[in-house]
């Protein structure tokens, strides 16, 4: 094919050095320790690649725009714990787990300190989500975000020990574009449909 440029990021990154043999290659890989700064360095890096840096600024002040009315939305708003759901299984994310970002680009008060930074998340029993008692629920359903078919996220979460926490009770549960939010992680409108499905959320309480 003879490409110019090739483009490696994430599980694709480990073979860098294979296509730099082929072609002059970069690692665009994001991670979550603050994947929306690390989202418009990607931008402006593809806007300079193409030759668009105009249309790639302009795309930024639209993601700007997003955050800032988001995390105004979120403002005042009380606690929130952010749960990835695989079939029957819960896990937990914190502050410096890969959607850490949202904590703090957001600036969401975490319902729990110290959560295991795990890539699949902290696994956790719906004990320490009742104990926890968030006041915000920000649920990914990873059954699916690949399609494996598995119990979806509203049917785990629907128990006894979820009902009691303020985010059951007040229907404060917000369920995660799927594949926004775990595998087109940190793209210009997977992370614009991210923040409008928070924002819309969060808007709808006073």
């Amino acid at each position: 094919m003879a490409p110019d440029l090739i483009i490696v990021g994430g599980r694709s990154s480990p073979q860098l050095a294979a296509t730099s043999r082929i072609a002059q290659s970069i690692d665009m890989t994001m991670n979550g320790d603050d994947l929306f700064a690390q989202a418009k360095q990607r931008l402006m890096a593809y806007g300079a690649l193409v030759g668009k840096p105009a249309e790639a600024a302009a795309l930024a002040s639209e993601l700007d725009e997003a955050l800032s009315s988001t995390r105004a939305a979120v403002k005042g708003k009380g606690t929130a714990l952010i749960l990835m759901t695989s079939g029957p299984k819960v896990t937990a994310y914190g502050k410096e787990s890969r959607f850490g970002w949202l904590h703090s680009a957001l600036q969401f008060t975490p319902a729990v300190e110290g959560v295991e930074a795990a890539t699949h998340g902290e696994a956790i029993s719906f004990e320490f989500l009742r104990d926890a008692n968030p006041d915000w629920l920000i649920v990914l359903d990873r059954a699916a975000a690949i399609g494996s078919g598995e119990q979806n996220a509203k049917a785990t979460l629907d128990n006894e020990l979820v009902a009691e926490t303020t985010a059951w009770k007040k229907g404060q549960v917000v369920y995660m574009p799927a594949a926004d939010f775990y595998i087109a992680a940190g793209g210009v409108q997977s992370t614009k449909r991210v923040l409008e499905t928070i924002r819309d959320a969060f808007s709808r309480t006073q």
